[in-house]
Protein backbone atom coordinates (compact mmCIF):
# COMPACT_ATOMS: atom_id res chain seq x y z
CA UNK A 1 0.00 0.00 0.00
CA UNK A 2 1.36 3.46 -0.90
CA UNK A 3 1.66 6.45 1.45
CA UNK A 4 -1.76 8.03 1.88
CA UNK A 5 -0.69 11.31 2.00
CA UNK A 6 1.98 13.66 1.08
CA UNK A 7 1.82 17.09 0.86
CA UNK A 8 4.89 18.10 -1.17
CA UNK A 9 3.72 18.12 -5.02
CA UNK A 10 7.40 17.67 -6.41
CA UNK A 11 7.38 20.50 -8.77
CA UNK A 12 8.53 23.58 -6.05
CA UNK A 13 4.57 23.57 -4.54
CA UNK A 14 2.84 22.13 -1.91
CA UNK A 15 -0.81 21.76 -1.11
CA UNK A 16 -2.45 22.28 2.04
CA UNK A 17 -2.92 20.34 5.05
CA UNK A 18 0.92 20.06 5.10
CA UNK A 19 0.09 17.51 8.38
CA UNK A 20 -3.11 15.90 7.43
CA UNK A 21 -3.56 14.24 11.11
CA UNK A 22 -4.51 15.54 14.30
CA UNK A 23 -1.72 17.20 15.47
CA UNK A 24 -3.69 19.67 17.20
CA UNK A 25 -3.19 23.35 18.55
CA UNK A 26 0.42 23.42 16.75
CA UNK A 27 3.20 25.85 17.32
CA UNK A 28 6.25 25.98 15.62
CA UNK A 29 10.33 27.26 16.52
CA UNK A 30 13.44 27.82 13.86
CA UNK A 31 16.48 27.52 14.95
CA UNK A 32 18.70 28.05 11.81
CA UNK A 33 18.08 26.46 9.04
CA UNK A 34 15.54 24.13 11.46
CA UNK A 35 12.11 24.26 11.94
CA UNK A 36 10.34 22.39 15.28
CA UNK A 37 6.60 21.79 16.02
CA UNK A 38 5.34 20.20 18.67
CA UNK A 39 1.17 19.83 19.83
CA UNK A 40 -1.32 19.36 21.95
CA UNK A 41 -1.02 15.31 22.96
CA UNK A 42 -3.94 16.02 25.96
CA UNK A 43 -3.76 12.77 28.56
CA UNK A 44 -2.04 10.76 26.42
CA UNK A 45 1.58 9.13 26.50
CA UNK A 46 4.74 10.11 25.52
CA UNK A 47 3.36 13.68 25.70
CA UNK A 48 4.31 16.84 23.52
CA UNK A 49 5.53 15.18 20.21
CA UNK A 50 8.23 16.98 18.45
CA UNK A 51 8.09 17.15 14.78
CA UNK A 52 11.14 18.55 12.69
CA UNK A 53 11.30 20.31 9.07
CA UNK A 54 13.85 22.27 6.83
CA UNK A 55 10.98 23.41 5.02
CA UNK A 56 7.79 23.55 6.39
CA UNK A 57 5.70 21.27 4.21
CA UNK A 58 8.01 17.72 4.78
CA UNK A 59 7.85 16.73 8.56
CA UNK A 60 9.45 13.90 10.63
CA UNK A 61 8.54 12.79 14.01
CA UNK A 62 11.88 13.17 16.43
CA UNK A 63 10.64 12.51 19.44
CA UNK A 64 8.33 13.54 22.58
CA UNK A 65 9.05 16.12 25.57
CA UNK A 66 7.14 14.72 28.04
CA UNK A 67 7.46 10.89 29.57
CA UNK A 68 4.47 11.48 32.45
CA UNK A 69 2.17 14.01 33.31
CA UNK A 70 1.64 15.43 36.64
CA UNK A 71 0.91 15.17 39.15
CA UNK A 72 0.94 11.19 37.93
CA UNK A 73 -1.61 9.60 39.80
CA UNK A 74 -4.92 11.74 37.37
CA UNK A 75 -3.13 10.16 34.69
CA UNK A 76 -2.90 6.88 35.23
CA UNK A 77 -6.56 6.55 33.79
CA UNK A 78 -7.52 7.80 30.66
CA UNK A 79 -8.21 11.61 30.59
CA UNK A 80 -8.82 12.00 26.78
CA UNK A 81 -9.37 15.69 26.86
CA UNK A 82 -7.20 16.76 29.63
CA UNK A 83 -3.57 16.88 30.49
CA UNK A 84 -1.90 19.10 27.68
CA UNK A 85 -3.26 21.89 26.27
CA UNK A 86 -2.33 24.28 22.92
CA UNK A 87 1.66 24.51 24.15
CA UNK A 88 4.13 27.39 22.81
CA UNK A 89 7.46 25.90 21.73
CA UNK A 90 10.48 29.19 21.93
CA UNK A 91 14.66 28.78 22.07
CA UNK A 92 15.93 31.00 24.12
CA UNK A 93 19.84 31.24 25.76
CA UNK A 94 20.47 28.00 23.48
CA UNK A 95 17.52 25.89 24.87
CA UNK A 96 14.60 24.47 23.72
CA UNK A 97 11.57 25.84 26.06
CA UNK A 98 7.88 24.40 25.78
CA UNK A 99 4.99 25.66 28.24
CA UNK A 100 1.52 24.65 27.91
CA UNK A 101 -1.84 24.52 30.54
CA UNK A 102 -3.11 21.99 32.10
CA UNK A 103 -6.60 23.18 32.64
CA UNK A 104 -7.30 21.39 35.77
CA UNK A 105 -3.60 21.95 37.58
CA UNK A 106 -1.94 25.29 35.52
CA UNK A 107 0.93 26.18 33.35
CA UNK A 108 3.65 23.83 33.26
CA UNK A 109 6.97 24.06 31.25
CA UNK A 110 9.71 21.84 30.43
CA UNK A 111 13.34 22.55 28.52
CA UNK A 112 16.12 21.01 27.15
CA UNK A 113 19.71 21.57 25.55
CA UNK A 114 18.80 19.33 22.20
CA UNK A 115 15.59 19.12 21.09
CA UNK A 116 16.20 15.47 21.30
CA UNK A 117 16.38 15.43 25.09
CA UNK A 118 16.81 14.63 28.08
CA UNK A 119 14.03 17.45 29.10
CA UNK A 120 13.73 18.96 32.61
CA UNK A 121 11.01 17.29 34.66
CA UNK A 122 7.42 19.52 34.38
CA UNK A 123 8.03 22.58 36.17
CA UNK A 124 4.12 24.12 37.56
CA UNK A 125 5.06 27.48 37.18
CA UNK A 126 1.40 28.83 37.95
CA UNK A 127 -1.06 26.74 39.99
CA UNK A 128 -5.00 27.03 39.25
CA UNK A 129 -7.97 25.75 37.62
CA UNK A 130 -8.83 26.75 34.12
CA UNK A 131 -4.81 28.51 32.71
CA UNK A 132 -4.45 27.08 29.32
CA UNK A 133 -2.48 28.09 26.02
CA UNK A 134 0.56 29.34 27.66
CA UNK A 135 3.26 31.33 25.54
CA UNK A 136 6.55 32.86 27.09
CA UNK A 137 8.59 35.96 25.51
CA UNK A 138 12.36 36.77 26.21
CA UNK A 139 12.30 40.09 24.88
CA UNK A 140 15.72 40.64 23.89
CA UNK A 141 16.18 43.95 23.50
CA UNK A 142 15.25 44.47 27.32
CA UNK A 143 16.20 41.11 29.10
CA UNK A 144 12.59 41.47 30.19
CA UNK A 145 10.41 37.90 30.37
CA UNK A 146 6.91 37.71 29.92
CA UNK A 147 3.86 35.33 29.92
CA UNK A 148 0.34 35.32 28.38
CA UNK A 149 -2.39 32.35 28.84
CA UNK A 150 -5.92 32.15 28.22
CA UNK A 151 -9.01 31.06 30.24
CA UNK A 152 -11.19 27.77 30.02
CA UNK A 153 -14.66 28.59 31.02
CA UNK A 154 -15.07 25.07 32.13
CA UNK A 155 -12.81 25.14 35.24
CA UNK A 156 -12.75 28.77 35.65
CA UNK A 157 -16.14 30.36 34.71
CA UNK A 158 -13.71 32.43 32.74
CA UNK A 159 -13.55 33.10 28.89
CA UNK A 160 -12.54 35.49 26.27
CA UNK A 161 -9.85 37.11 27.89
CA UNK A 162 -5.97 36.82 27.83
CA UNK A 163 -3.99 37.62 30.61
CA UNK A 164 -0.46 38.74 31.42
CA UNK A 165 2.53 37.88 33.83
CA UNK A 166 6.35 39.09 33.59
CA UNK A 167 8.14 36.29 34.23
CA UNK A 168 11.62 35.52 35.71
CA UNK A 169 14.41 34.54 33.31
CA UNK A 170 14.53 31.46 34.15
CA UNK A 171 11.16 30.52 33.39
CA UNK A 172 10.22 29.10 36.66
CA UNK A 173 7.70 31.73 38.47
CA UNK A 174 5.80 34.61 37.60
CA UNK A 175 6.20 37.87 39.05
CA UNK A 176 3.03 39.48 39.97
CA UNK A 177 -0.57 38.80 40.08
CA UNK A 178 -1.48 39.12 36.38
CA UNK A 179 -2.97 41.78 34.09
CA UNK A 180 -5.55 41.79 31.70
CA UNK A 181 -4.07 42.24 28.22
CA UNK A 182 -7.05 41.82 26.14
CA UNK A 183 -10.67 41.61 27.44
CA UNK A 184 -12.48 39.84 24.22
CA UNK A 185 -15.89 40.95 25.70
CA UNK A 186 -15.35 44.39 25.12
CA UNK A 187 -14.15 43.74 21.15
CA UNK A 188 -17.69 43.74 19.12
CA UNK A 189 -18.41 40.60 17.59
CA UNK A 190 -14.86 38.59 19.06
CA UNK A 191 -15.95 35.88 21.60
CA UNK A 192 -13.69 32.74 22.63
CA UNK A 193 -10.44 34.62 22.47
CA UNK A 194 -7.61 31.69 22.86
CA UNK A 195 -5.00 30.19 21.72
CA UNK A 196 -2.34 33.02 22.08
CA UNK A 197 1.27 33.24 20.83
CA UNK A 198 3.57 35.90 21.93
CA UNK A 199 6.29 37.69 19.91
CA UNK A 200 8.09 40.86 19.44
CA UNK A 201 8.70 42.44 15.79
CA UNK A 202 9.59 45.82 14.83
CA UNK A 203 8.88 47.52 18.13
CA UNK A 204 5.30 46.22 18.78
CA UNK A 205 4.69 43.64 21.33
CA UNK A 206 2.43 41.15 19.19
CA UNK A 207 -0.33 38.74 20.35
CA UNK A 208 -1.75 36.22 17.22
CA UNK A 209 -4.43 35.00 19.06
CA UNK A 210 -7.72 32.96 17.44
CA UNK A 211 -11.04 33.63 18.20
CA UNK A 212 -14.98 33.16 17.09
CA UNK A 213 -14.50 29.22 18.36
CA UNK A 214 -12.75 26.05 16.88
CA UNK A 215 -14.64 24.75 13.86
CA UNK A 216 -15.75 28.78 12.98
CA UNK A 217 -13.29 30.91 13.84
CA UNK A 218 -10.26 33.03 12.69
CA UNK A 219 -7.06 34.49 13.27
CA UNK A 220 -6.32 37.66 15.08
CA UNK A 221 -3.56 39.67 15.44
CA UNK A 222 -2.90 42.11 18.43
CA UNK A 223 -0.48 45.04 18.98
CA UNK A 224 1.30 46.90 21.20
CA UNK A 225 3.45 49.66 22.49
CA UNK A 226 3.59 48.12 25.80
CA UNK A 227 3.31 44.36 27.13
CA UNK A 228 0.76 45.36 29.33
CA UNK A 229 -1.40 47.41 26.57
CA UNK A 230 -3.05 48.62 25.24
CA UNK A 231 -3.38 46.72 22.15
CA UNK A 232 -5.41 47.35 18.67
CA UNK A 233 -6.83 44.63 16.84
CA UNK A 234 -7.21 43.20 13.31
CA UNK A 235 -8.58 39.80 11.73
CA UNK A 236 -5.73 38.74 9.99
CA UNK A 237 -7.08 35.29 8.34
CA UNK A 238 -10.56 33.75 8.00
CA UNK A 239 -12.65 31.07 5.84
CA UNK A 240 -13.54 33.78 3.43
CA UNK A 241 -14.53 31.92 -0.05
CA UNK A 242 -12.57 28.91 0.71
CA UNK A 243 -13.83 25.30 2.28
CA UNK A 244 -11.08 25.73 5.16
CA UNK A 245 -13.08 26.28 8.21
CA UNK A 246 -12.23 28.27 11.16
CA UNK A 247 -8.70 28.60 10.06
CA UNK A 248 -6.77 29.77 13.19
CA UNK A 249 -4.80 28.91 16.18
CA UNK A 250 -0.78 27.87 15.48
CA UNK A 251 2.47 30.29 15.30
CA UNK A 252 4.26 32.73 12.83
CA UNK A 253 8.22 31.83 12.18
CA UNK A 254 10.26 34.03 9.94
CA UNK A 255 12.68 31.39 7.81
CA UNK A 256 16.77 31.78 7.45
CA UNK A 257 15.53 32.89 4.18
CA UNK A 258 13.98 35.78 5.61
CA UNK A 259 10.61 34.39 4.66
CA UNK A 260 7.41 34.87 6.90
CA UNK A 261 4.97 31.61 7.17
CA UNK A 262 2.04 30.74 9.77
CA UNK A 263 1.57 27.57 10.58
CA UNK A 264 -2.61 26.54 12.23
CA UNK A 265 -4.68 23.85 12.51
CA UNK A 266 -8.49 23.41 11.31
CA UNK A 267 -10.94 21.11 12.59
CA UNK A 268 -12.36 18.84 11.21
CA UNK A 269 -14.64 16.80 13.10
CA UNK A 270 -13.62 12.97 13.08
CA UNK A 271 -10.11 14.01 11.97
CA UNK A 272 -8.93 16.01 14.46
CA UNK A 273 -7.21 19.70 13.89
CA UNK A 274 -5.08 19.25 10.47
CA UNK A 275 -2.09 21.42 10.12
CA UNK A 276 -1.98 24.28 7.17
CA UNK A 277 0.98 26.41 5.89
CA UNK A 278 0.12 29.76 4.90
CA UNK A 279 2.34 32.47 3.15
CA UNK A 280 2.60 35.83 5.33
CA UNK A 281 4.07 39.16 4.78
CA UNK A 282 3.68 42.66 6.20
CA UNK A 283 1.82 45.46 5.04
CA UNK A 284 1.15 49.08 6.46
CA UNK A 285 2.61 47.33 9.80
CA UNK A 286 0.38 44.28 10.28
CA UNK A 287 0.61 40.67 9.20
CA UNK A 288 -1.58 39.78 5.92
CA UNK A 289 -1.74 35.67 6.05
CA UNK A 290 -2.68 33.48 3.47
CA UNK A 291 -3.70 34.98 0.16
CA UNK A 292 -5.11 38.31 0.90
CA UNK A 293 -6.53 36.71 4.36
CA UNK A 294 -8.08 33.75 3.03
CA UNK A 295 -6.41 29.94 3.32
CA UNK A 296 -4.28 28.55 0.29
CA UNK A 297 -4.70 25.27 -1.17
CA UNK A 298 -1.42 25.22 -3.37
CA UNK A 299 1.53 27.31 -3.18
CA UNK A 300 5.19 27.75 -3.80
CA UNK A 301 7.72 26.04 -1.20
CA UNK A 302 9.43 27.96 1.39
CA UNK A 303 12.86 28.79 -0.23
CA UNK A 304 14.97 26.25 1.65
CA UNK A 305 17.63 23.56 1.28
CA UNK A 306 16.45 20.45 -0.40
CA UNK A 307 14.22 17.60 1.46
CA UNK A 308 13.10 14.15 1.01
CA UNK A 309 9.61 14.27 0.31
CA UNK A 310 8.45 12.96 3.57
CA UNK A 311 5.48 13.07 5.95
CA UNK A 312 5.28 11.60 9.59
CA UNK A 313 4.99 7.64 9.82
CA UNK A 314 1.79 5.17 10.45
CA UNK A 315 3.50 1.82 9.34
CA UNK A 316 5.34 -0.18 11.88
CA UNK A 317 6.89 -3.64 12.12
CA UNK A 318 7.62 -3.19 15.65
CA UNK A 319 11.50 -4.19 15.34
CA UNK A 320 12.37 -5.76 18.51
CA UNK A 321 9.65 -6.16 20.13
CA UNK A 322 9.18 -2.19 20.20
CA UNK A 323 6.34 0.04 18.84
CA UNK A 324 7.47 3.27 16.70
CA UNK A 325 7.27 6.78 18.11
CA UNK A 326 3.69 7.65 16.37
CA UNK A 327 2.13 5.54 18.73
CA UNK A 328 1.01 6.92 22.46
CA UNK A 329 -0.98 5.21 25.48
CA UNK A 330 -4.22 6.02 26.47
CA UNK A 331 -2.76 6.86 30.24
CA UNK A 332 0.49 6.52 31.66
CA UNK A 333 1.82 3.57 30.91
CA UNK A 334 2.29 0.09 33.11
CA UNK A 335 4.83 -2.16 33.43
CA UNK A 336 4.85 -5.50 31.35
CA UNK A 337 1.65 -3.84 29.28
CA UNK A 338 4.33 -4.47 26.11
CA UNK A 339 7.32 -6.92 26.23
CA UNK A 340 10.64 -6.05 24.01
CA UNK A 341 11.84 -9.97 22.36
CA UNK A 342 13.77 -10.88 20.40
CA UNK A 343 12.75 -10.40 16.36
CA UNK A 344 9.93 -7.91 15.05
CA UNK A 345 6.63 -7.62 16.68
CA UNK A 346 4.50 -5.80 19.45
CA UNK A 347 3.88 -8.43 22.19
CA UNK A 348 1.03 -6.64 23.81
CA UNK A 349 -0.18 -8.73 27.58
CA UNK A 350 -3.58 -8.88 28.35
CA UNK A 351 -4.18 -7.22 31.17
CA UNK A 352 -6.92 -7.73 33.49
CA UNK A 353 -9.24 -5.18 33.93
CA UNK A 354 -12.99 -4.51 35.12
CA UNK A 355 -13.20 -2.48 32.10
CA UNK A 356 -13.07 -4.85 29.19
CA UNK A 357 -16.33 -3.62 27.63
CA UNK A 358 -15.44 -0.20 27.16
CA UNK A 359 -12.07 0.70 25.35
CA UNK A 360 -12.29 4.12 25.98
CA UNK A 361 -11.77 3.43 30.03
CA UNK A 362 -8.78 1.45 29.33
CA UNK A 363 -5.39 2.79 30.11
CA UNK A 364 -3.92 0.44 27.95
CA UNK A 365 -4.31 1.09 24.37
CA UNK A 366 -1.67 2.19 22.08
CA UNK A 367 -3.32 4.58 20.03
CA UNK A 368 -1.89 6.75 16.58
CA UNK A 369 -3.56 9.30 14.60
CA UNK A 370 -5.82 8.75 11.63
CA UNK A 371 -3.50 9.17 8.59
CA UNK A 372 -5.43 10.75 5.95
CA UNK A 373 -9.37 10.92 4.76
CA UNK A 374 -9.37 8.14 2.84
CA UNK A 375 -7.25 4.89 3.83
CA UNK A 376 -6.82 1.22 4.87
CA UNK A 377 -5.22 -0.20 7.65
CA UNK A 378 -4.00 -4.20 7.87
CA UNK A 379 -2.83 -6.03 10.64
CA UNK A 380 -1.47 -9.22 11.62
CA UNK A 381 -2.95 -10.56 14.93
CA UNK A 382 -2.49 -13.78 16.80
CA UNK A 383 -3.38 -14.43 20.32
CA UNK A 384 -2.01 -16.80 22.77
CA UNK A 385 -4.57 -17.05 25.95
CA UNK A 386 -7.00 -19.72 26.75
CA UNK A 387 -8.62 -17.69 29.19
CA UNK A 388 -12.15 -17.23 28.36
CA UNK A 389 -12.59 -13.24 27.41
CA UNK A 390 -9.15 -12.71 27.00
CA UNK A 391 -9.19 -10.43 23.78
CA UNK A 392 -7.25 -8.43 21.54
CA UNK A 393 -7.56 -6.13 18.64
CA UNK A 394 -7.80 -3.13 16.07
CA UNK A 395 -9.87 -0.47 16.58
CA UNK A 396 -11.25 3.19 15.92
CA UNK A 397 -11.37 5.00 18.94
CA UNK A 398 -13.36 8.23 20.06
CA UNK A 399 -17.10 9.05 21.58
CA UNK A 400 -17.95 5.91 20.17
CA UNK A 401 -15.36 3.07 19.06
CA UNK A 402 -15.47 0.10 17.32
CA UNK A 403 -13.07 -2.87 17.06
CA UNK A 404 -12.43 -6.08 15.22
CA UNK A 405 -9.85 -8.86 16.71
CA UNK A 406 -9.69 -12.66 18.22
CA UNK A 407 -10.84 -13.20 21.68
CA UNK A 408 -10.44 -17.07 23.59
CA UNK A 409 -14.50 -18.38 23.55
CA UNK A 410 -16.12 -19.90 26.91
CA UNK A 411 -14.24 -23.17 26.24
CA UNK A 412 -10.71 -21.41 25.56
CA UNK A 413 -10.97 -21.81 21.58
CA UNK A 414 -10.27 -19.03 19.69
CA UNK A 415 -13.13 -16.96 17.97
CA UNK A 416 -13.24 -13.61 15.67
CA UNK A 417 -14.44 -11.50 17.31
CA UNK A 418 -16.25 -7.67 16.04
CA UNK A 419 -17.57 -5.12 18.88
CA UNK A 420 -19.31 -1.40 18.89
CA UNK A 421 -20.58 1.09 20.92
CA UNK A 422 -22.39 4.66 20.32
CA UNK A 423 -21.08 7.46 22.14
CA UNK A 424 -23.88 6.53 24.78
CA UNK A 425 -23.56 2.94 25.29
CA UNK A 426 -21.47 2.25 28.78
CA UNK A 427 -21.23 -1.32 27.26
CA UNK A 428 -20.04 -2.70 24.09
CA UNK A 429 -21.44 -5.05 21.92
CA UNK A 430 -21.44 -7.73 18.39
CA UNK A 431 -21.34 -5.53 15.79
CA UNK A 432 -21.22 -8.95 13.96
CA UNK A 433 -21.91 -12.45 14.73
CA UNK A 434 -18.56 -14.56 15.96
CA UNK A 435 -17.31 -17.45 14.13
CA UNK A 436 -13.75 -19.29 14.47
CA UNK A 437 -10.53 -18.18 13.95
CA UNK A 438 -8.25 -21.45 13.16
CA UNK A 439 -5.24 -21.76 14.99
CA UNK A 440 -6.12 -18.31 16.75
CA UNK A 441 -4.66 -16.23 13.89
CA UNK A 442 -6.06 -13.06 11.97
CA UNK A 443 -5.54 -10.77 9.46
CA UNK A 444 -7.74 -7.76 9.98
CA UNK A 445 -8.61 -4.39 7.65
CA UNK A 446 -9.88 -0.90 7.98
CA UNK A 447 -11.40 0.90 5.27
CA UNK A 448 -12.19 4.47 5.68
CA UNK A 449 -13.70 6.90 3.02
CA UNK A 450 -14.34 10.28 3.36
CA UNK A 451 -16.61 11.54 6.25
CA UNK A 452 -14.27 8.85 8.32
CA UNK A 453 -17.30 6.32 7.42
CA UNK A 454 -15.26 2.61 8.31
CA UNK A 455 -16.03 -0.33 6.77
CA UNK A 456 -14.19 -3.70 8.96
CA UNK A 457 -12.62 -7.10 7.43
CA UNK A 458 -10.95 -9.80 8.33
CA UNK A 459 -9.30 -12.95 6.87
CA UNK A 460 -8.71 -15.80 9.42
CA UNK A 461 -7.32 -18.32 6.30
CA UNK A 462 -9.98 -18.04 4.11
CA UNK A 463 -9.88 -14.54 2.35
CA UNK A 464 -11.31 -11.29 3.65
CA UNK A 465 -14.81 -10.79 4.64
CA UNK A 466 -16.45 -7.79 5.21
CA UNK A 467 -17.55 -7.70 9.25
CA UNK A 468 -20.68 -5.93 10.38
CA UNK A 469 -22.23 -2.14 9.41
CA UNK A 470 -20.15 0.49 8.42
CA UNK A 471 -19.04 2.50 11.45
CA UNK A 472 -18.64 6.65 11.26
CA UNK A 473 -16.12 7.37 13.19
CA UNK A 474 -16.70 10.15 15.79
CA UNK A 475 -14.02 12.57 17.84
CA UNK A 476 -13.85 13.17 21.59
CA UNK A 477 -14.88 16.48 22.75
CA UNK A 478 -10.78 17.81 21.78
CA UNK A 479 -9.47 14.85 20.60
CA UNK A 480 -10.22 13.24 16.82
CA UNK A 481 -10.90 9.79 16.40
CA UNK A 482 -7.57 7.36 17.01
CA UNK A 483 -6.77 4.18 15.84
CA UNK A 484 -5.95 1.47 18.51
CA UNK A 485 -4.33 -1.49 19.18
CA UNK A 486 -5.16 -3.23 22.81
CA UNK A 487 -4.95 -6.43 24.63
CA UNK A 488 -7.59 -7.35 27.55
CA UNK A 489 -8.64 -9.69 29.90
CA UNK A 490 -11.96 -10.15 32.47
CA UNK A 491 -10.62 -8.95 35.97
CA UNK A 492 -9.43 -11.64 38.82
CA UNK A 493 -8.18 -13.89 35.78
CA UNK A 494 -4.29 -13.14 36.66
CA UNK A 495 -1.99 -13.54 33.68
CA UNK A 496 -3.81 -14.37 30.54
CA UNK A 497 -1.45 -14.16 28.01
CA UNK A 498 -0.57 -12.32 24.82
CA UNK A 499 -1.29 -10.91 22.08
CA UNK A 500 1.55 -10.56 18.81
CA UNK A 501 0.95 -8.09 16.35
CA UNK A 502 2.74 -7.80 12.83
CA UNK A 503 2.90 -5.90 9.92
CA UNK A 504 0.90 -2.67 10.57
CA UNK A 505 0.49 -0.69 7.39
CA UNK A 506 -1.46 1.80 6.29
CA UNK A 507 -2.03 3.52 2.72
CA UNK A 508 -4.61 5.00 -0.11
Amino acid sequence: MKRPWTADLGDGTYRNPVLNADWSDPDVVTVGEDHYLTASSFGRFPGLPLLHSRDLVNWTLVGHALDRLEPASDFVVPRHDCGVWAPSIRHHAGRFWIFWGDPDHGVQQVNAERVEGPWTAPHLVKAGKGLIDACPLWDEETGEAYLVHAWAKSRSGVKNRLTGHRMSPDGRELLDEGTTLIDGDTLPGWFTLEGPKLYRHDGWFWILAPAGGVETGWQGAFRSRDFFGPYEERVVLQQGRTDVNGPHQGGWVRTAAGEDWFLHFQSRGAYGRVVHLQPMRWEDGWPVIGDAGEPVSVHRKPAAPEQPVTAPAFDDDFPGGRHGGQWQWTADPGPGWAKEHDGDGLRLACVPTAYAHDLRMLPNVLVQRLPAEEFTVEVDLALDSAVPGANAGLAVLGDAFSWIGLEAGPDGSPLLVHRHAEGVAEHERDAAHPRPAPGGKATLRIEVTAGARCRFHADTGDGFRPSGQVFAATPRRWVGALLGLFATAPAGTGPAGHAHVTAFRTGA
